[in-house]
């Protein structure tokens, strides 16, 4: 299958301006923006920078680091195994994962993996990007981890360790017990005509990859628990995931490389209500299930430091119209199903407007919706959303 042809020269055009606005006036320096409506790709476009050190432009195959973005396919994956009656929410971890039931982690469930209500959002002591491309080496880690509270009890938001959890759930639970990697390809992306989006890059690819711009280092607390969820050893820069092993390794939760064209597929499944160009992966009763919060949303999450609209099936929901990131740039539809990254790729599916956005870029920067705000006028110009 192929994807779909963009929409019209007028629609691309005001899109394209609002990217010249982003990198003109908001410092951004490559990007690419992609939007489906009522499962048709109107918006494909794209400008800027992919590598400033050899001056490559972006163009609408360039792929991205995208971060957490991939948590979105992540959890689809999963979702896609309860459809078929392979994995209960409700079920502990360790019904399908026996090793998981160490250290007090013996009733946490699907759903507390889901919500970021595990316990388990550190990595693991001497984690190292070489160990971290360790799939194996990592799943063993967790299934022996301590929880830092009793799973479901408080949220904390999984930066990286919920990728693995849900990805090793997704393999237990599958028949050919397939490396996630492929389980993804193979259910998610062939059957929908997603050519560009990985979790664990091909060799033939990597030329494509824009180079990720560091953002200013901010001088913070070490003991802040954000560092126990991503230590620096292992932080979303250049210097990590631009590494040959950590691109071509399984890193569920955060490890996501795509361009806009694809993730805005993704999330048009999503926005259709599970099925697109007559395939369906999932029920819409299921689909409409997913804009469910987690509990305590309005009490600030103990990673992040701030409450944050986490739904119960492993996505962020709209509905809270604020500065903070990403709730102003996708809308105050509580329905809206999101997932932001580190530096601020993000996409999402709003299933009311039948509406899925995706939004690319390689500059890591503290302040994405500021540097969006273009793109952002755009939606509401031309689809009218709110």
């Amino acid at each position: 299958m192929t994807a779909p042809t963009p929409g019209s020269a007028l629609l691309n055009n005001v899109f394209k301006a609002a990217v010249d606005v982003a990198i003109r006036e908001h410092g951004e320096l490559g990007l690419q923006v992609a939007v489906y409506h009522c499962g048709e790709l109107v918006v494909d476009v794209c400008a800027g920078i992919a590598d400033e050190t050899t001056g490559r432009k972006v163009d609408r195959d360039t792929l991205f680091a995208c971060f957490s973005v991939i948590k979105a396919v992540t959890a689809t994956a999963l979702h896609i195994q309860a459809e078929r009656g392979l994995i209960d929410y409700e079920k502990p971890i360790a019904a399908y994962w026996p090793e998981f039931a160490a250290q007090g982690k013996d009733r946490a469930t699907i759903r507390d993996a889901l919500s970021h209500r595990l316990g388990i959002p550190q990595m693991p002591d001497g984690v190292t990007p070489e160990l971290m491309s360790n799939y194996d080496w990592m799943v063993d880690k967790l299934a022996k981890m301590t929880p830092r509270f009793e799973p479901g009890s408080d949220n904390a938001y999984m930066c990286y360790t919920f990728g693995w959890v849900i990805a090793e759930c997704v393999r237990r639970t599958d028949p050919s017990r397939r490396p996630f990697g492929q389980f993804v390809q193979d259910e998610i992306c062939t059957p929908l005509g997603i050519t560009d989006l990985w979790i664990g890059i091909p060799d033939g690819v990597e030329c494509r990859i824009a180079r990720i711009k560091n953002s200013a280092p901010r001088e913070l607390p070490p003991e802040l628990p954000i560092f126990a969820a991503i230590p620096p050893q292992v932080a979303t820069i250049e210097e990590v995931f631009g590494r040959g092993d950590v691109r071509r390794s399984c890193n569920p939760g955060a490890n996501g490389i795509m361009n806009a064209r694809s993730a805005a597929r993704l999330f048009a499944l999503l926005a259709n209500g599970g099925s697109l160009d007559g395939i369906r992966l999932l029920s819409e009763e299921r689909v409409r299930s997913f804009s469910t919060p987690r509990r305590d949303t309005d009490l600030p999450d103990t990673i992040l430091g701030f409450p944050v609209r986490v739904g119960t099936s492993g996505f962020w929901l709209g509905g809270d119209v604020t500065d903070e990131y990403p709730y102003r740039l996708v809308g105050e539809n509580p329905r809206t199903l999101c997932h932001p990254g580190a530096g601020g790729s993000i996409g999402w599916a709003d299933p009311d407007e039948n509406l899925a956005v995706a939004i690319c870029h390689n500059r890591m920067t503290h302040a994405p919706s500021e540097a969006f705000a273009p793109i952002r006028s755009a939606l509401e110009q031309v689809f009218g959303v709110s």
